[in-house]
């Protein structure tokens, strides 16, 4: 998915994420966006290893 949005997209979705939340709620919204997608990421390697145990026994 992002990899169709290239440069010129990333800039202009920076951009209009500058203008609407201004430049003091990019950092948390960055940080806050960086933890649900760990925490994402965490939850399906889960799901994934108890898929995975199941079809073993």
């Amino acid at each position: 998915m992002l990899s169709n949005i290239g440069v010129p997209g990333l800039i202009l979705i920076l951009t209009v994420a500058l203008i609407v939340f201004g430049p003091n709620k990019l950092p948390e919204i960055g940080r806050s966006f960086g933890k649900s997608l760990q925490e994402f990421k965490k939850a399906t390697k889960e799901i994934t290893e108890d898929i995975e145990d199941k079809k073993e026994k």
